[in-house]
């Protein structure tokens, strides 16, 4: 077997625009993500039981059912309730979900990390719930957090590869093109490996920066 990797040097373009899609259904599952965790940790915190229930119901129907499930049941079920999405929209809104569940446990975890005696402290600062929540658990919750955060934003950067059972442009649905037009599997394959490998750890470093920057406390 002769190795032939002009067939995606060739297509360096195609991977990029992969690449680049990849990363902006990441970023935009991620933003859906965190919006549907710290929703979820707001609405078990009420301790309503109707919706409490719900959010415990979602969780637990998202972290125990493959992704795959849910976006096929996305793309094929909604369009029975008259819903129709495309398939990138699908796929952001699959990754959001998926993502939030596990966001929801993630934050939860940080929230109840938080002595109870600074939340009273706040209060008895005269501060309103909503500040108290805001400034005093949910900032120094999600600086706890913020490792498992960025290793669970990771994680859901590496799951857009499923998205192309629905035919949502990513790097493993041009990468799939090519290897049907030049039939160099391994080339493909390998070159996606790579790159998915070097998106990982580029995206490692920058949320690590991130981190340092957002949430180191004050030098004196």
């Amino acid at each position: 077997m002769t190795l032939d990797f002009s067939v995606v040097a060739d297509a360096w373009k195609s991977l990029l625009f992969g690449a680049l899609g990849t990363l902006f259904l990441a970023f935009s599952g991620m933003v859906i993500a965190m919006v549907v965790g710290v929703m979820g940790v707001v609405i078990l915190r009420m301790q309503m039981r109707i919706p409490s229930l719900l959010v415990t119901l979602f969780v637990e129907i998202i972290r125990n059912t493959p992704f795959l499930v849910q976006i096929f049941f996305l793309f094929f079920a909604l369009p029975l309730a008259g819903v129709r999405l495309n398939p990138t929209i699908t796929a952001i809104l699959a990754l959001g979900l998926n993502g939030g569940a596990y966001a929801i446990e993630i934050i939860r975890g940080g929230v109840e990390s938080i002595p109870k005696g600074q939340t009273e402290a706040g209060l008895a600062l005269g501060l309103h719930k909503h500040e108290v929540f805001r400034l005093i658990v949910l900032i120094p919750a999600l600086r706890a957090i913020y490792p498992s955060l960025a290793s669970q934003f990771i994680l859901l950067t590496l799951t857009t590869a499923i998205c192309t059972s629905i035919s949502a442009y990513e790097l493993t649905s041009v990468g799939q093109r090519i290897e049907a037009e030049t039939f160099r599997s391994f080339e493909v394959y390998f070159t996606l490996t790579s790159i998915y490998l070097v998106i990982s750890l580029v995206t490692m470093w920058l949320l690590a920066a991130l981190g340092r920057w957002a949430f180191s406390y004050p030098q004196r």
